[in-house]
């Protein structure tokens, strides 16, 4: 089944999502299909027991999202879109149906009843074509369904109570997303994965061909018009005019072509945009750009030294991604690239794989050994250098990450390995009643005070020196994990969390705290 023309297809349409779910979203966005989202405000209170099978009440549930979005499109705006996709997923098991649970007890509920078992995932999918004639609505429906047999494993009561506690089951079918911390539940998948996570791709890929491309044929192509010979292109490329049988012996080998390598080449293309990016960051194009007249590509080379055709090149990269534009006057800063950017950081990443270099000892809020070994071998202007890194990449995310998650119930939050305290500062702007210490090695802390953040400074934000391997934790309610696991040895991480489980604080803000509810992974 190819993929290409299927898509094209619906290229030139106004295609809509039924659907608020961002899993689905994201599923079909990286199958390359553009769409607008209209959540569906159908009310899903069919009574079930007037269908005779769970994936019956699925597609029924499903074409009634699309139908709704569609006739509410059509009254608003007097014209349907092209398309409207509708889905619904359920959890089946002997029988009964399991849709999102209501509370945690009615998720505990769901997931005993699925543990050491084996169920079933349904996903209902309808696929409506809309076309307004005379002012009314008429819609072609197509429908279908997709199973996926799961088995979990035997789940104790602690990690059920953990999980369900994590927040994560409440708006899934069944009361687990297989795709994130629910993965750790489930034992083998017999089916389309993604079916699980929300929409069948595979499934609903080889329904649109059916549709259109009724005969089978599905050629990747670009259809062509051939002028004099009777036929002529129609909308969406296919020629209602086929070759004959000997012009198609002697225009095609009857192989089909190898998959079309997109993900290799998606690799191939961020590679080149990364090099020309570390290599402007390196040269300091974008500090000679900035609050500056614009340049000519040879006056850039002359003042870095370069060579005017290679510096040529490298601008006008810069301008393909979006961080330099150019005009007659020539090349001048975009918005982004005068935004306050981590370049320390990114200009330096071949040094490290080449050299085997760390960063400096608590630059990151993490090291390489014990306090003696690593501040040494860096200079204070490599340490700087990368604090003002990490303190500028911070910035540009603390808001979203503070702003991510319901905290309101938390009193106190220990930052650990919090470098200059940007997201310390965040969450305290946030949460007016929440008290953030900040906790890392002493020669990070000490350059705090060169450090501003985005807004006033808050008495709420404390700074306390100590290694986060070494010295007693702060105290606190939450915890925050900002950047310091990722580069840390399986063994290390380990003793991390373990160190954090036994910081956390059960019995206080609730009957039970599990670690879950106290970490932040940023």
């Amino acid at each position: 089944m190819v993929l290409c023309p299927v898509i094209r297809k619906l290229l030139h349409k106004r295609v809509v999502l039924a659907s608020a779910s961002p899993r689905r979203q994201e599923i079909l966005r990286q199958a390359g299909l553009r769409f607008e989202v209209v959540p569906s405000r159908f009310k899903e209170t069919l009574p079930k027991a007037s269908f005779p099978t769970p994936p019956a009440y699925a597609v029924e549930t499903a074409k009634q999202k699309a139908l709704e979005v569609a006739r509410r499109m059509h009254q608003k705006d007097l014209r349907a879109p092209d398309v409207v996709i509708g889905a619904d997923t359920i959890v089946a098991v002997g029988g009964l149906i399991l849709e999102k649970p209501v509370d945690k007890q009615d998720a505990y509920s769901m997931l005993s009843r699925l543990s050491g078992k084996e169920h079933s995932v349904f996903t209902g999918v309808a696929i409506v074509h809309c076309c307004s004639r005379d002012g009314r609505l008429d819609t072609d429906v197509s429908e279908f369904y997709e199973e996926t047999r799961v088995q979990f494993s035997e789940l104790s009561e602690e990690l059920l109570w953990e999980y369900i506690d994590s927040g994560e089951p409440m708006d899934k079918a069944g009361g687990y997303g297989i795709q994130a911390l629910g993965g750790m539940l489930v034992e083998q998948v017999h089916g389309d994965f993604l079916n699980v996570v929300g929409f069948p791709l595979n499934r609903f890929c080889k329904k649109l061909a059916e549709l259109y491309y009724p005969s089978g044929r599905e050629d990747p192509r670009p259809a062509q018009s051939h002028q004099g010979r009777g036929g002529r292109a129609e909308d969406g490329g296919e020629r209602t005019q086929a070759a004959g049988p000997e012009e198609a012996v002697s225009n095609r080998t009857g192989h089909s072509p190898p998959p079309f390598p997109t993900g290799l080449l998606e690799l191939v293309d961020s590679f080149k945009a990364s090099k020309a990016l570390f290599t402007a960051c390196k040269l300091k194009v974008f500090d000679l750009l900035k609050d500056g007249a614009p340049l000519k590509a040879v006056d850039v080379a002359g003042k870095l030294g370069t060579s005017a055709c290679g510096t040529g090149r490298l601008l006008d990269a810069c301008v393909a991604l979006g961080f330099l534009q150019k005009t007659d006057r020539g090349y001048s800063n975009t918005e982004t690239a005068n935004l306050d950017h981590p370049w320390d950081l990114s200009a330096r990443p071949e040094s490290a794989g080449r050299d085997g270099a760390d960063p400096p000892d608590g630059a990151l809020g993490e090291r390489a050994g014990p306090p003696n070994q690593a501040s040494c071998a860096h200079s204070e202007e490599t340490r700087l250098g990368l604090l003002r890194a990490m303190h500028s990449l911070a910035k540009l995310t603390a808001r979203h990450v503070a702003t991510a998650f319901d905290l309101s119930r938390f009193a106190s939050a220990c930052d650990l390995g919090g470098c200059t305290g940007a997201l310390a500062h965040a969450l305290a702007r946030e949460y007016p009643r929440l008290r953030v210490t900040v906790f890392d090695l002493p020669e990070v802390l000490q350059h705090v005070a060169g450090f501003q953040p985005d807004g006033p400074r808050t008495e709420q934000v404390s700074f306390l020196p100590g290694d986060i391997f070494e010295d007693s934790l702060p105290e606190a309610d939450l915890y925050v994990v900002s950047r310091i696991l990722r580069d840390w040895p399986d063994g290390k991480v380990h003793e991390l969390l373990s160190r954090v489980a036994r910081a956390c604080k059960p019995g206080e803000a609730t009957a039970s705290t599990s670690l879950l509810q106290n970490l932040i992974f940023v």
